[in-house]
């Protein structure tokens, strides 16, 4: 059993697990590919586009950040997904604006920070522009950075790559809402050029510093938001001399504020994320063993030579996971009483008793930092 919440950042949702106090550093909460995809389904499961985990420190940062996608790959980073974090954070640690957090990821160390309207600054440092650092087989370009052409399904497109810490590939467009996201995405995103496969991004650019873009995800498909995916094409844009340094890139779920410093050579990234909802997930290999010997239950033997009385026939018809979806309805005759009172000792036990007070404290302290962050001083 393990507790989760689920926040968003333009649409872009993920399940954040807080692990900062595991006693191994690479504590995963016995999450698995195959169990992570049954999380992120948006219809068996929670529904996600990932999969967050907060977690000790290993690189000398204040904690570390693992992120999977929705197939179960885990990714060196993810903007949306780092905001996302900052923003959970700081409701269970109670943190106030100007909060920053040094947290290691695979992509290096990314520095986001709490403004005072409870949006998250990211510090995503400096773009990777060499094919062999994205990486590409795209060969560097006059603009700087690797560039090229590639046919998809017999159209030619003219591409731009750069990397933040994970791969992207930027293609402006005249009219980002007449491509066919799914044709050409999902076919650019596994193209030879990209070994790693790679994110990809149709841009329509309308003023020098605003921007219209389109996402697809590596691991995902077709997203809300890419935060990282927002950086990489600020930076290919101003490169091919289509936008400048700081514009606003909008993306389906909403806008972003992107800037590309050009003293410090860092990008930075300006969005909200905000709280969705709290959980609790059972343990998986629990409700199996539950079901299990639930099934296996053998039924309590007829006296010699008597015949089922109409109860019994009736108790034994039932299927309680639908007929009993509301309550027993006939307990004093219940063919599941002893699987139910295994669920009961089970549910009794001291450790998850511990387990579950933990989750109800946490949710309350998360929902009474919300309530007084979101209450105006004097009010």
């Amino acid at each position: 059993m393990f507790q989760f919440s689920k926040y968003q950042g333009l649409g872009n949702d993920f399940l954040m697990l807080d692990g900062r106090q595991a006693s191994d550093p690479e504590f995963v909460f016995g999450l698995t590919p195959e169990l992570i995809v049954q999380l992120c389904d948006r219809r068996f499961g929670v529904g996600g586009d990932g999969v967050i985990l907060a977690l000790p420190p290993n690189q000398g940062g204040e904690l570390r950040m693992r992120i999977f996608n929705a197939d179960g790959t885990e990714p060196e980073m993810c903007g949306n997904g780092i905001r996302c974090l900052a923003r959970f954070l700081a409701d269970v640690d109670g943190d106030g604006p100007g909060r920053r957090w040094q947290i290691d990821t695979l992509a290096g160390r990314i520095v986001p920070e709490l403004l005072p309207d409870g949006t998250i600054r990211v510090d995503m440092g400096a773009p990777f522009l060499q094919p062999e650092q994205i990486p590409t087989t795209l060969e560097l370009g006059p603009a700087g950075l690797p560039m090229g052409e590639l046919e998809v399904d017999g159209e030619l497109f003219a591409v731009a790559a750069a990397g933040m810490g994970n791969p992207h590939v930027v293609i402006p467009v005249d009219a980002v809402d007449e491509l066919d996201l799914e044709r050409f995405g999902s076919q650019l995103e596994v193209h030879p050029a990209f070994p790693a496969k790679t994110n990809v991004h149709f841009v329509q650019v309308l003023q020098p510093d605003h921007l219209v873009m389109r996402v697809w995800e590596r691991g995902a498909g077709p997203t809300l938001a890419c935060g990282t995916g927002a950086c990489a094409t600020l930076v290919a844009c101003h490169s091919l001399g289509l936008s400048e340094r700081r514009a606003r890139l909008d993306l389906p779920g909403g806008p972003l504020q992107i800037h590309w410093d050009q003293a410090s050579g860092k990008v930075f990234m300006d969005g909200p994320a905000e709280h969705v909802f709290d959980g609790v997930i059972p343990d998986p290999e629990e409700v199996a063993a539950a079901r299990r010997a639930a099934a296996a239950e053998p039924a309590a033997p007829s006296s010699p030579g008597s015949h089922p009385t109409p109860a019994e026939d009736a108790a034994a018809e039932i299927d309680c996971s639908s007929v009993c979806a509301n309550g027993c309805i006939r307990p004093e005759n219940c063919p599941s009483q002893a699987a139910r009172a295994r669920v009961a000792a089970l549910l009794n036990s001291t450790s998850l008793d511990d387990l579950v007070t933990l989750a109800t404290n946490s949710l309350e302290s998360r929902t009474r930092a919300r309530f007084e962050r979101d209450t105006p001083l004097g009010g």
